[in-house]
C-alpha cells in the first residue's frame, strides 16, 4: 500500500455526479495525513460496508450507504483539522493566495461558486457547474482536475519544488436540497472556527460565502 493510501482511496470513494446539480467537494494536500490514520479509516469503513452489504432491503441499504459516506467524510475531515503532522503548505499566504485566485477565477465560467474555505491542509468548495457552449455542464471531476493541475503548477514554482502537490482523490457529494445546502455552507464557513484558527468565520482570510448565504450566517 502506498504511503498515503491513495490507490485504495481512489477505488473506494463513490462519485455520483448528475448534471445540473450542486456539489460539496473537498480535496487535500498530498502527505497531509499519516498512512496509519488512512489505514484506520479504511479498516473502519470496510467493516461497516460489510455489515451494510448484508441489508436486503434496497431502500434501507441505500440509506445506510449514504450515512456511511457522510460518517466517513466527517471522521476524515476531523483528522485533517486536528493533524499535527503532514504537509500544511496552504498555511502559507502565498500558497493559499494562488489557490484562492484559482478558485475565484473559475466562478461564472465553469461553475457558480457558493462557498469555499482554504484550510492549512485541505480545501472545501460548494458550487454548481455551469453550461458549456453545447449547454452541457462541466463535469465535476474535470473541474477539479484542471483546478488542481493549475494551482499545483503555480505553487510548485513558488516553492521551488517538484512532484505531487494535491492528493489524487477528491471527495464530492451531491447536495440534495436547500436545507442540506444551508447546513453544508455553514459547515464550510465555520470550519476554521471549529478548528480553532479564528473566532469568527468572517475573520478567516481564505473563506468566501456568496449572498444570500453569507447574510443567513450572521
Amino acid at each position: 500500500m502506498p504511503s498515503d493510501g491513495k490507490d485504495f482511496y481512489r477505488r473506494r470513494l463513490p462519485h455520483y455526479q448528475p448534471v445540473h446539480a450542486t456539489f460539496f467537494v473537498t480535496f487535500r494536500l498530498t502527505g497531509s495525513l499519516p498512512a496509519d490514520v488512512i489505514a484506520q479509516l479504511m479498516e473502519q469503513r470496510q467493516l461497516r460496508e460489510r455489515l451494510i452489504d448484508q441489508e436486503k432491503d434496497p431502500e434501507r441499504k441505500k440509506l445506510y450507504q449514504e450515512e456511511e459516506h457522510r460518517r466517513y467524510f466527517g471522521h476524515f475531515d476531523s483528522f485533517l483539522d486536528r493533524a499535527q503532522e503532514g504537509n500544511k503548505w496552504l498555511a502559507d499566504d502565498g500558497v493559499a493566495g494562488i489557490v484562492n485566485e484559482g478558485i475565484l477565477h473559475r466562478d461564472g465560467s465553469v461553475y457558480d461558486l457558493l462557498a469555499f474555505c482554504i484550510m492549512p491542509n485541505h480545501v472545501h468548495q460548494v458550487f454548481s457547474p455551469v453550461g458549456r457552449r453545447d449547454s452541457s455542464p462541466y463535469i465535476v471531476t474535470k473541474i477539479l482536475e484542471n483546478l488542481k493541475w493549475y494551482t499545483a503548477l503555480k505553487v510548485n514554482a513558488l516553492l521551488g519544488r517538484r512532484g505531487a502537490f494535491w492528493q489524487h482523490e477528491s471527495y464530492d457529494h451531491v447536495v440534495r436540497n436547500d436545507g442540506e445546502l444551508g447546513r453544508i455552507i455553514e459547515y464550510v464557513a465555520y470550519n476554521p472556527v471549529n478548528a480553532g484558527l479564528c473566532k469568527r468565520w468572517q475573520d478567516w482570510k481564505w473563506t468566501y460565502v456568496a449572498e444570500p448565504y453569507a447574510t443567513s450566517l450572521e
